[in-house]
């Protein structure tokens, strides 16, 4: 039985539904879930990774766990899943913990803690989402406009349906122990680009407006730790040049490329109508 954290996150939905669909049994975990929020079959059990002991109904019989970077005390959280007898984890970190791990502290954190955990382990460390676009939804729904900073500068943001792809394949099969997988999009595309695709798949125009730094923070701080925005910023600002890399780990564990950003844009085009 495999348990999925984050599971009403943009990933974590995809991959309780594609581990489903592969006969999988699957306990879908969240703070706040319910039955409404996964397909039928599927256990869902609200638990909080900020509270490990919260976790143990959750833990109960698994033989392998899907790990967010989320709370404060990874090592609680895989002694919890330890004493439930978890043999597997594979934790969803962030690029940035391999690039910036200063910046990047909190998941270069969890990723040490996997890994002195004595439990098979593989860590993922996503690029940026395309699913970040959802920030847009409401400018462009009402406004048909869409602000961000760096305007033309590029990075290869990744499709979290790929990101959950690939999570169900290591999940699922043997020879990942061990591994850090590094999860991008098949180019790297800038802000301007990705706001032009969104107007393509909607059929009307997006105008796009760029914004300083400055302007930037000062939004992004209304619903992330300071830090976080600095670090963020970096990276979409300055990005370094592996940051910027087109990675082959998607495409080598799928069979199959990395979907483009337009694809993404095509299939939640209704978030922005």
């Amino acid at each position: 039985m495999i348990v999925v954290t984050g599971a009403t996150g943009n990933v974590g939905r995809a991959l309780v539904a594609g581990l489903t669909q592969a006969g999988e049994t699957v306990r879908a975990v969240a703070r706040h879930i319910g039955t409404e929020d996964v397909p039928p079959g599927v256990r869902a059990v609200p638990a909080d990774l900020a509270r490990p002991h919260s976790l143990a109904p959750a833990l109960e019989g698994a033989t392998s766990l899907f790990l967010l970077v989320a709370g404060e005390d990874p090592a609680g959280i895989l002694r919890q899943a330890a004493a439930a007898g978890v043999a597997k984890v594979v934790l969803l970190s962030s690029q940035g913990a391999g690039t910036r791990p200063e910046t990047y502290a909190h998941a270069a954190g969890f990723e040490a803690a996997v890994a002195a955990s004595g439990l098979s382990f593989t860590v993922l460390r996503s690029g940026g989402l395309a699913s970040n676009a959802l920030a847009w939804a409401e400018p462009i729904r009402l406004h048909r406009t869409a602000a961000a900073p760096f305007a033309d500068v590029a990075l290869p943001f990744v499709d979290p349906d790929d990101v959950a792809a690939v999570a169900a394949v290591v999940l699922r099969g043997d020879g990942h122990d061990g591994a850090t997988y590094t999860l991008t999009g098949p180019e790297a595309t800038t802000p301007r680009l990705r706001a032009a695709a969104i107007a393509d798949v909607l059929g009307e125009p997006v105008t796009f407006v760029e914004q300083s730094r400055e302007e930037a923070h000062a939004q992004m701080v209304r619903f992330m730790p300071a830090a976080v925005a600095e670090g963020t910023l970096a990276v979409l600002g300055t990005p370094a040049p592996e940051e910027q890399a087109v990675g082959t780990d998607v495409e080598r564990l799928l069979g199959r490329p990395a979907g483009p950003f337009s694809t993404w844009a095509a299939r939640n085009v209704a978030a922005f109508r």
